[in-house]
């Protein structure tokens, strides 16, 4: 299994904005995506449990959160406002060296090998805190 970390340093440049990547996903690791609020409840509550964090990007101009998982977890995340990608699915991601307001950047970037554990973070989504903050998200957006 190839790191995330590791893929970023082999993963082609994006053209058109130095300092972007384009990551393959589902080799070695599938990513869970989240809305930004969501996903910095969700990491705020693995942090204050200790649960191993994995590679997190904040997408900025998105507004998204994505947790890098272990594959084979794809069943699991059907109940949740999440979107799980694996084979066939691309990330265009910044290199371990660009952080900047606009893009966000890495929340999360282990030096190893480390994923976040899926049932922790499923645990974490489902916590009442979150759920009800996603819960009022829906219905200020009027879903």
């Amino acid at each position: 299994m190839i790191s995330v970390r590791d893929a970023l340093r082999s993963a082609p440049m994006v053209s058109d904005v130095p300092g972007l990547r384009l990551l393959k996903v589902g080799d070695g690791w599938d990513l869970v995506r989240t809305s930004a609020e969501t996903g910095l409840l969700a990491l705020a509550r693995l942090r204050g449990t200790g649960a191993p964090i994995g590679p997190v990007l904040h997408d900025g101009p998105n507004q998204r959160l994505y947790y890098a998982i272990a594959n084979g977890t794809a069943a699991t995340w059907g109940d949740l406002p999440v979107r799980h990608l694996s084979t066939n699915s691309w990330l265009v991601a910044p290199g371990a060296e660009r952080l900047d307001d606009w893009f966000g950047g890495w929340c999360e970037l282990p030096d190893d090998d480390t994923l976040t554990d899926a049932d922790a973070l499923r645990t974490a989504l489902q916590h009442p805190y979150i759920a009800g903050a996603q819960k009022e998200a829906r219905s200020d957006a009027g879903i």
